[in-house]
């Protein structure tokens, strides 16, 4: 079973089958098992991804994939069933090469902090799950809401994927970020 949850902004935490994943936290998150950070860090520390490359945590792949010469990552996380993938902020547009590294993705938690480079994105990406991220203003992500039909969306305190994947369509999520 697979368990979204927003901590708020960037910051999303899930749990793919109890392995307790923090993508984008501020600094590395101690009750994760893996931390993915939005940026490279110098000191490598257990748990920790920061860096572009291809890493196998506890059962689950990982691809970091590098924006900006390297000095950002976003990821690509496949337990083998699901593949979910984290942005990283701010969006830009991906060229084809980072497109295919990212591969086929089914759940995409995207930053919602410039409407049309997202939709964009989702359109290239065309997720099964979409879980946008208000990141920069409200005006923006409610900008990003109407453009994938979820402005009228009840918000969830969490995610739960138990069977399989929306059959057809899209399913959008919007998390109330929890503490």
């Amino acid at each position: 079973m697979i368990t979204v949850n927003s901590l708020g902004g960037k910051t999303i935490k899930i749990d793919i089958n109890g392995t307790v994943v923090t993508a984008f936290p501020d600094t590395a998150d101690d009750k994760a098992q893996i931390s993915l950070l939005g940026s490279p860090e110098e000191e490598v520390k257990p748990g920790v991804v920061s860096w572009p490359g291809e890493y196998d945590i506890g059962g689950i792949a990982i691809r970091g994939i590098g924006h900006d010469e390297g000095q950002r990552v976003s990821y690509a996380l496949d337990d083998g069933k699901v593949r979910v993938a984290f942005l990283s902020a701010p969006l830009h547009d991906w060229t084809d090469h980072n497109l295919e590294l990212l591969g086929d993705v089914d759940i995409l938690c995207i930053p919602a902090d410039d409407a049309k480079i997202a939709q964009k994105l989702i359109d290239e990406v065309d997720p099964r799950v979409l879980v946008p991220l208000p990141t920069k203003d409200e005006a923006t992500f409610v900008e990003l809401l109407k453009a994938v039909g979820a402005q009228d969306k009840e918000i969830e305190s969490e995610y739960k994927l138990k069977g399989g994947l929306p059959s057809e369509g899209r399913e959008v999520v919007i998390l109330k970020p929890s503490k």
